[in-house]
């Protein structure tokens, strides 16, 4: 129909029209209008608008729909074909406007600016761009730089060599698959909505509340603190054993003050690294970003020299000997003069050749043959160390005696078999000194630390390298701490930081086979590479040189320092600013420009606590506790969300399961106590007292009837909780009061509304079954119980889980009302009424139930609750009748917080209408942009995270059909008809009440409001005739009969009277309003016609009640031919979010 009719555009504009016409085109602002042509042509004869209103050609004074002052207002109040929703439309925005308003929706919350751009206070601002980063750059490479850190280099090939391949190969199986199922909860919690800046502190505070939120990333910023001492402790090591030894504060001569030594100049060294890299944090983090790929890009080539050398070693290994003695290994920086041997023959004929035709001496005796004249026999180095002297007569060691001194090759190569000798593990205690695994020493004798041996400096174990390696694979949180930068963060976060630990987790597998079978086993085990003359022994596989390795090391460390100490202050400034800790609250302020400066000071004391500790290897247990705990919580989150289905949690991530978020959970919690439980003791200590800190005024105990009593007190605690504010956007779910009618047989008339609850809730929430029963509860009580039972007794069957409420009262429309207001107990109460379409409402028999329907609407609008009325009830399906397949649509015409798109997808959670797919149809005006409409659409709901179908459907502006005009007369014809039937036959029944005396007259009025419920037929006529004249005098009772006397037999006691009436002109409200109801009514039958169900927007009650019987047939009009259809009306809140 409306592709018949042609279109013009007039563009008007405000300054060409008087500012109080009250005509639309005078609100237009250049707006263009569009109009058929034939309505343009009409113009000039039709009068406006103003001059009806106040004429008298047969238009009413005023519209008894339509508040004409809201509509002078707002100029989206005149769109004709959405005149059904104009009154509300300043709470309820046409979605053309919410959409509008979307479009440049960022992902950054407010306050949540770049610190590049916050530093750039004073500069010249650039314009805002919207984020452009990918995944790739985004996401998987500063997870990468986060990940690869100071343990690969300094720690794998002694894990490695310790526990052997394949204890090694488990340890990192088990916390590459703790943090693979962290990232699999992570990604459901970070795709559930936008993640802000605060990372898995957001996550973790939003989704299991402010205790646990402040409690877990309270000790994630206490180990992300820890993780920069650790790298700072890592880059200190590197310097000073393997770049610059000479460099050096306090040198110990005695073996017994080496360690001691060592560990101050770490403690001096580590803190004015600590303040140098405190200080360049301070002074600019755009700078500490711009390094970031310059660190990356070392620990890219570091890795690639490790798996070069590794490969070249197979055709030629690098030369790096060690000396052994038996199966000891020696560490050769103690050997002075360099020699691998006990005694040097020495040639005394001239020329003098200094050990260049030297031959080894194994054991003494097998010199070359030369004569006594020519050689002479002399003491090395290694000699003076086990002999004390140099004299070949001197008392020597045992075991240096019976054991010949030896040379093998360090790095046997990818070719040599010797993965075969490091498969099995090779723990030893503090003291012990390193030998060959497949070698066993007969003589185990306590060994002097005098002698040059590498000696063990910790007692190892299985579960102390896992606490040792477990940092080198945390840092999975940097993808979601980076979702505002990003193009596409739920997209990108899961397959980034999935990507990333799975890359990771690659390397450290095959750098774990790599080392064992590339290097020897002693070698492995030499923490600090004294074996092979100092050389970090990573270094000693890397190609073309070990400077490779030690360089990009160093570097890598430096900058993974720097970005701890860059993170952990904002996540104590994130903290701090949710002021759930109030001693913190001073560290949510920092410089003008946003940087947390006082958090950075406080972080910089933490980490000066972990560098004076000054050992790598006690600092890394510390933060792999915390790291734990926080992964733990993530893990627990996403399981809880899952397990509780609440309405907001629709991820986009979908390959997720409760089943692997426990899992993970329960790695975290084993591998605390495995690695250190004395450590997991205090971490979990730390946090429970952050947690009740928070929470200290908590639910008191209650000891009275056992676990009765536990429950009571956890019951009250729990509604007092839930009273203390309004439920989060997020939380909200629908919490249903249904509204059941019961016959005169106590028997429920609609029990499908109970069975639509079911499938609405799946068993979560709050449902309460309320039913009125007329009458007075004194004599009604037991029918009251009766009525109660029946209530339960369907509950029952139809598996709903909730609470039933009767309330016995002489009129039934209030009752509704006191339930609706007073049902629930504190936090739990109903914010969702669910009733029945009043089917019979044209019927004589029933000529109440459609006010008592429009009351409630009105009632629970004023409430601020909820509505939703299913039409066609005995259609809709039972729990035993699942849709196969099918459609749900939707209409969204107003936006009124998000019900419509929250609705289908809680029917969808349930088995009979899971496989039902979702269509979400929305009309667009001719001046609106319909295909930018689709897009933005399309958009908001894939923030929502919501799987649907899109169209938008646009509306043309036409001309009011003759059968509109037609079918607004006779609603009009009818109305007045039945009106003035009304009124002749009050008249009669009153001219019979005005004989009597004042008395009666006033107990007849004070009881015409409970008979205008409770009675049928001619008595709720005359009732309603008492009821507006419930407070008039009686001589106002007999003024208004004589003119309703008079008036009534000027019009309907005569034929020509009734012929007036059909002349009547209908009403240009009424007429614009059947002309929306016809319009949307024919695109929602042409497109949902074959739909298993259309939820709909529900339009508000006239705010004149002479205009309820019009509000009725306007919604049978919306919804003719419709085969089931739920009327939905917002409550006025937001219940939907893309946030998470």
């Amino acid at each position: 129909m409306a592709s018949s009719v042609r279109f013009t555009v007039t563009p008007t504009k405000a300054e060409d029209l008087p500012d109080t016409s009250p005509d639309v085109s005078s609100r237009s602002s250049g707006r263009v209008r569009f109009g058929s042509r034939e309505s343009v042509n009409r113009r000039a004869d039709t009068p406006d608008r103003s001059h009806l209103e106040h004429g008298d050609g047969g238009v009413k004074l005023s519209s008894v729909y339509i508040n004409n002052s809201h509509a002078i207002d707002d100029d989206d109040f005149y769109d004709r074909n959405l005149a059904l929703f104009e009154e509300e439309m300043d709470t309820r925005p046409k979605v053309s406007s919410l959409l509008n308003r979307l479009a440049n929706y960022t992902n950054l919350m407010q306050g949540a600016k770049e610190h590049e751009e916050a530093e750039s206070i004073g500069e010249k601002r650039k314009s805002s761009k919207s984020p452009q980063m990918g995944t790739f750059m985004g996401v998987y490479l500063p997870c990468l730089q986060n990940i690869f850190g100071v343990i690969l280099f300094l720690r794998l090939t002694w894990v490695v060599g310790t526990a052997g391949v394949l204890q090694a190969l488990c340890i990192v199986f088990i916390c590459c698959c703790c943090t693979l199922l962290t990232a699999i909860s992570m990604s459901a919690i970070a795709t559930n909505g936008v993640v802000p800046a605060g990372g898995s502190y957001f996550m973790i505070s939003r989704s299991l509340g402010p205790e646990f939120g402040g409690a877990v990333g309270s000790c994630f910023y206490l180990g992300t603190t820890f993780a920069g001492s650790m790298y700072i402790l890592g880059a200190i090591e590197i310097l000073l054993m393997y770049i610059a030894p000479s460099a050096a504060i306090f040198v110990s001569d005695n073996p017994d003050g080496e360690a001691g030594a060592m560990l101050n100049n770490m403690r001096v060294y580590g803190s004015i690294f600590l303040v140098l890299m405190s200080l360049l944090v301070f002074v600019g983090v755009k700078y500490v970003n711009k390094l970031a790929s310059v660190f990356l890009a070392c620990v890219i080539v570091s890795i690639l020299s490790i798996y070069t050398g590794a490969l070249v070693s197979a055709f030629s290994p690098p030369s790096f000997p060690v000396c052994m003695l038996g199966n000891r290994s020696l560490g050769q920086h103690e050997l002075k003069d360099g020699q691998c041997m006990k005694t040097l023959q020495v040639l005394l004929e001239p020329p003098p050749l200094e050990g260049a035709n030297a031959s080894e001496s194994f054991n003494g005796t097998d010199a070359p043959p030369v004569t006594a004249a020519a050689a002479q026999e002399r003491t090395t180095d290694l000699w003076r160390h086990f002999c004390n002297s140099s004299e070949l007569s001197a008392v020597c060691d045992e075991y240096f005696l019976h054991n010949n001194v030896t040379q093998i090759q360090g790095i046997p190569g990818l070719a040599s078999g010797v993965i075969a000798d490091n498969i099995w593990s090779s723990y030893s205690a503090k003291g012990d000194v390193l030998e060959r695994g497949s070698h066993h020493s007969p003589h185990r004798d306590a060994v002097s630390n005098h002698f040059p041996y590498v000696f063990a400096d910790i007692t190892t174990s299985f579960t102390l390298l896992i606490g040792i390696f477990f940092p080198s694979v945390t840092g999975i949180m940097a993808g979601s701490n980076r979702s505002g930068d990003l193009k596409d963060a739920q997209r990108s976060i899961p397959i980034g930081t999935i990507l990333a630990i799975l890359t990771t987790s690659l390397v450290y597998l095959s750098c774990v086979l790599l080392f064992g079978s590339c290097v020897e086993g002693v070698v492995l085990r030499d923490k600090f590479g004294d074996s092979v003359k100092g050389n970090l022994v990573v270094g000693t596989l890397s190609w073309p040189s070990p400077w490779v390795i030690v360089i990009g090391s160093f570097f890598s460390t430096c900058g993974a320092g720097l970005q701890s100490l860059t993170g952990a202050p904002r996540l104590l400034q994130a903290i701090a600013k949710d002021n759930i800790i109030p001693f913190l609250r001073v560290f949510g302020h920092g410089k003008a420009n946003g940087e947390p400066t006082w958090a950075l000071l406080l972080t910089a004391v933490l980490a000066e606590l972990g560098i004076l500790i000054a050992s790598l290897d006690l600092v890394a247990p510390i933060l792999s506790m915390f790291f734990l705990m926080c992964y733990l919580f993530v893990n627990l989150a996403c399981a809880l969300q899952t397990l509780l289905r609440t309405p907001n949690w629709r991820p986009r991530f979908s390959y997720y399961h409760w089943t692997l978020s426990f899992l993970g959970m329960t790695i975290c919690l084993a591998l605390m106590f495995i690695s250190s439980w004395y450590y997991a003791i205090v971490a979990m200590v730390i946090a429970g007292m952050i947690y009740k800190y928070i929470e200290y005024n908590g639910a008191e105990k209650e000891w009275g009837d056992g676990i009765r009593g536990l429950s009571l007190s956890a019951a009250r605690f729990a509604l007092l909780r839930l009273e203390e504010g309004p439920p989060h956007t997020k939380n909200w779910r629908p919490q249903l009061l249904v509204l059941l009618k019961l016959d005169e047989d106590a028997h429920v008339k609609s029990p499908r509304l109970l069975t639509f609850a079911s499938q609405l809730k799946a068993g979560k929430g709050l449902t309460i079954v309320g039913t009125v029963i007329p009458g007075n509860f004194l004599q009604t009580y037991g029918e009251a119980l009766a009525a109660e039972q029946t209530l339960k007794h369907l509950m029952e069957k139809e598996r709903v889980k909730g609470f039933v409420q009767c309330i016995v009262t002489q009129k039934p429309r209030e009752g509704i009302s006191h339930m609706i207001q007073s049902s629930g107990l504190g936090g739990m109460r109903h914010n969702t009424v669910v009733m029945g379409w009043p089917d019979a409402w044209r019927q004589s028999e029933d000529p109440q139930s459609w006010k008592t329907f429009i009351n409630t609407v009105r009632v629970t609008t004023t409430a601020h609750l909820a509505l939703l009325v299913p039409k066609n009830i005995s259609l809709f399906p039972s729990n035993t009748e699942p849709c196969t397949d099918g459609f749900i649509d939707v209409w969204w015409i107003v936006h009124d917080g998000g019900m419509l798109m929250l609705l289908p997808f809680l029917l969808r959670q349930h088995k009979v209408w899971r496989k039902c797919s979702m269509r979400i149809f929305t009309v667009a005006q001719m001046e609106d942009n319909s295909i930018q409409m689709k897009k933005d659409l399309a958009t908001f709901l894939y923030h929502l995270r919501i799987d649907a179908y899109v169209e938008v459907v646009e509306m043309h502006d036409s001309d009011i059909s003759a059968y509109t005009y037609e079918r607004t007369l006779m609603m009009e014809q009818r109305s007045q008809m039945l009106r003035q039937m009304r009124l002749s036959k009050s008249d009669r029944e009153k001219e019979a009440q005005l004989v009597k005396d004042r008395n009666s007259m006033l107990r007849l009025t004070s009881i015409g409001s409970d008979e205008d419920e409770d009675t049928d037929g001619a008595g709720d006529r005359s009732a309603e005739y008492r009821r507006v004249h419930m407070t008039w005098t009686r001589d106002k009772a007999l003024q208004l009969r004589s003119n309703t006397q008079t008036h009534t037999a000027s019009v309907c006691s005569t034929p020509e009277g009734f012929r007036d009436m059909l002349n009547i002109r209908p009403d240009q409200s009424n007429v614009r309003r059947m002309h929306t109801a016809v319009k949307l009514n024919e695109v929602i039958v042409n497109k949902s016609h074959d739909a298993r169900l259309v939820l709909l927007n529900m339009p508000g009650p006239p705010k004149n009640p002479e205009g309820d019987e019009n509000y009725m047939e306007f919604l049978e009009v919306l919804t003719e031919g419709l085969e089931r259809v739920l009327l939905v009306r917002g409550g006025g809140s937001e219940v939907i979010t893309i946030y998470s």
